[in-house]
């Protein structure tokens, strides 16, 4: 194996090595020929120099001589060389392609001298190329007996090459694909989607707070913060998604076959979950947010710019409902978005014009219905739109910072409101994070409690579970000069972010109020939500705190967490949020107590609503106005007597079909159920949990105006590219469509 007794082998290898690109040129450039010892002396010198190697194959491809460092380094004894394939040492997957023994296999095959072909050695653990070249041999007949041929080492050169590849394909900081990966991975995958007919989803992910902690930490801290999100982000997803850093605080992910909304949606509940607990930093502890806007394809667009656009939208739409939350695209985004424009141009003088108002809802002890607080709700009557949901307008000021100049109006005025109240009674007034982070909070509630006369404690301030606050920071601050004020705090919305013992330990709050999305379903026998309830109950006791139940309806909401321990209770089992020149009546009228009415069993939520949409049954398409929605059923008007039993397709619009059956009939007015429950939009209200294909929809004949952008090929072979006919399609034929 080191060469001794092959002095024949290696002069045949040395005058088979005689081509352009082989490692060794054996000829002298002058005088005699070289001898066979000197020969065997060279080759051997030149082995052992580590600068080559050289191999043969007999004609089957099995390895008849090779060099003995290569051989102890892949283990090789003289006797397993004859059974061994000279390709089966390299790997099958250099480039990501597979090509450099197939190329090798093919070479062999074709019996031709080749030389530059790259490879890599199939050792575990280890990087090592090498560049072959090789002449095939024939006997005194003609007939093919193997290959000869060298090989050099390029592994330093080759890892360079392959070290530039990377950085120009991931991103140095977090090790994610960079964006022009991404734009590639997209583009190629959507190309190979729409022949197939298959579906995939974009997700943008963007930090919230993320600018603060850069700032407040540096640029080091703020690395360091976006290695560990990428962690996390890439805990969250299977193998078969391609996740992506763009730069900055955003991600992308890409998701081949997904258009599940129901699934969709519970993974960006994941991952704005796993990005929201804390970080543990050398500088410090810290605590950051995400939201994230969701496009599906062929659905939200057929190509990498419209999917992506669209992506952008909803991820646009879910900063500005309040951060923290995901958002599906849809088409009415796009009015929402100037929408949204219109409304904070407007919100700027309303204040001024007196368009703002507080109501309130009490606050009820749940053992003897006694009003124990009022909490002050912001309220705006647009002239011209009016009432404009708080859900709208709020993050509108937060955003645009004009919650600073709102909130301390609402401050003042709950205050002074309060001061007319039994002094039993405390105001309860919420706080944004822009307050809370803004210098002067507690010298200004100070000056509201002693312009209204009443005690501080009679003054609650609550604040939201995911308001960012870490130890020595402003916000810590301000909550302690307002605790030694004697100003009492509150938690909304608990147990529905990353709070932590040592989160309730550094702010002394009172009280937490259980967020009523731990309510909904707990009654039923597979739901885990009552011992929830009861564990929040337990935790809050042990810490010294009163714990509040929100959004109670029904009477089973209140027996459940009276059952559990539950301190106080709100909602409209006890009364609906009333306006402020009323508080002073109902207050004395109902001598501090109320006694609770309302549905005895929880039913499923519904959003009242006043939307057009189509029905479809047997052969006819007919228009009908959606009054209300719950995930199982709605109550739809403007069909006659419809018999109970009847089966309808219901056309939410943009492919969004569900099946459903008449439970009740009276008159115009029909109540649904439907056959696949739907599932949350993330912005509270409810969408299919799939859609049509725009392919299949095209292909029935639905108008073009409900497919987005893109060409359809179907559709344009269909006719008319305005409006095509609806098909007479009944209720089992567009079932069979749902299940396409």
């Amino acid at each position: 194996m080191h060469g001794s007794g092959n002095s024949d082998l290696n002069k045949g290898l040395l005058k088979g090595l005689r081509n352009k690109g082989s490692a060794v040129e054996a000829e002298p450039a002058s005088g005699a020929p070289l001898s066979g010892d000197r020969l065997t002396a060279i080759a051997a010198e030149f082995e052992r120099s580590g600068s080559g190697w050289f191999w043969e194959t007999d004609g089957r491809g099995n390895i008849v001589y090779l060099t003995a460092e290569i051989a102890e380094l892949f283990g090789k004894s003289p006797e397993m060389l004859p059974h061994t394939l000279f390709s089966s040492l390299f790997l099958t997957d250099l480039g990501g392609d597979g090509s450099a023994p197939r190329n090798l296999s093919l070479l062999f095959g074709g019996r031709k001298t080749f030389a530059g072909l790259t490879v890599r050695a199939a050792l575990e653990g280890s990087e090592v190329y090498w560049v072959l070249s090789g002449r095939p041999q024939f006997d005194a007949a003609g007939e093919f007996i193997g290959y000869r041929g060298s090989a050099s080492d390029v592994s330093e050169v080759r890892k360079a090459e392959n070290e530039t590849s990377r950085l120009a394909e991931f991103d140095s900081l977090t090790g994610l694909s960079n964006r022009h990966r991404m734009q590639r991975k997209i583009d190629a995958m959507l190309t190979a989607f729409r022949a197939a007919k298959r579906v995939c989803a974009v997700m943008m992910i963007d930090l919230d707070r993320f600018k603060a902690v850069n700032d407040t930490f540096g640029h080091k801290a703020g690395d360091e913060l976006l290695r560990q999100v990428s962690a996390r982000i890439k805990r969250v997803f299977d193998t078969t998604a391609e996740i992506g850093r763009l730069g900055g605080d955003e991600f992308q992910v890409l998701l081949p076959d997904y258009d599940d909304r129901g699934r969709l949606g519970e993974i960006a509940k994941k991952v704005i979950a796993m990005v929201t607990q804390p970080y543990q930093l050398e500088e410090g502890r810290c605590m950051i947010g995400a939201s994230v806007g969701i496009a599906i394809a062929p659905y939200d667009g057929v190509t990498s710019e419209e999917i992506v656009h669209s992506a952008d939208i909803a991820l646009y739409a879910a900063k500005n409902g309040g951060r923290g939350q995901f958002r599906f695209y849809s088409s009415e985004l796009q009015s929402e978005s100037h929408l949204r424009k219109v409304l904070e141009s407007d919100l700027r003088e309303a204040l001024e014009a007196g368009q703002l108002a507080i109501e309130y809802q009490p606050i009820v002890s749940a053992s003897t219905d006694k009003v124990i607080a009022m909490e002050a709700l912001l309220r705006w009557y647009h002239p011209e739109r009016g009432k404009i949901p708080p859900d709208v307008f709020i993050p509108i000021a937060e955003e645009s910072n004009l919650i600073l100049r709102i909130g301390e109006w609402v401050i003042r005025k709950a205050c002074a409101d309060a001061a007319g109240w039994p002094e039993e009674v405390r105001v309860c007034i919420n706080l944004s994070e822009q307050q809370l982070i803004a210098e002067g909070l507690a010298h200004l509630v100070s000056n509201a409690i002693t312009q209204a006369g009443i005690h501080p404690d009679r003054v609650e301030m609550e604040l939201r579970e995911s308001v960012h606050f870490s130890e020595g920071d402003a916000t810590e601050r301000e909550l302690n000069a307002m605790r030694r004020l004697g100003v009492r705090l509150s938690l909304d919305d608990f147990g529905t972010g990353a709070s932590s013992l040592g989160y309730l330990r550094r702010a002394p709050f009172e009280t937490i109020k259980i967020d009523p999305s731990f309510l909904r379903g707990a009654l039923r026998e597979d739901s885990r939500n009552a011992d929830l309830i009861g564990a929040l109950v337990a935790l809050a006791k042990a810490l010294g705190m009163q714990t509040v139940a929100e959004g109670i309806e029904a009477m089973d909401e209140l027996a459940l967490v009276r059952e559990k321990g539950v301190d106080l209770v709100q909602g409209f089992a006890y009364s609906p949020p009333i306006a402020a020149d009323e508080v002073d009546e109902f207050l004395s009228g109902q001598g501090w107590e109320i006694k609770p009415s309302g549905p005895e069993k929880q039913r499923s939520e519904r959003r009242k609503l006043y939307q057009k949409i189509h029905v479809i049954h047997e052969d006819h398409l007919y228009d009908v106005i959606l009054r209300d929605l719950s995930r199982t059923g709605a109550m739809i008007q403007g069909l006659l007597d419809v018999p109970v039993g009847t089966q309808f397709v219901v056309d939410f619009g943009e492919g969004q079909l569900a099946i459903a059956r008449v439970l009740r009939s009276h008159q115009d007015q029909q109540g649904v159920e439907f056959e696949t429950e739907l599932v949350e939009d993330g912005a509270g209200g409810l969408v299919t949990r799939n859609r049509v294909s725009p392919y299949a929809l095209a292909a029935a004949g639905m108008p073009l105006a409900q497919l987005p952008p893109g060409q359809y090929p179907l559709a344009e072979q269909a006719g008319d590219q305005k409006m095509l006919t609806m098909p007479r399609f009944g209720v089992r034929n567009l079932k069979a469509k749902l299940e396409y």
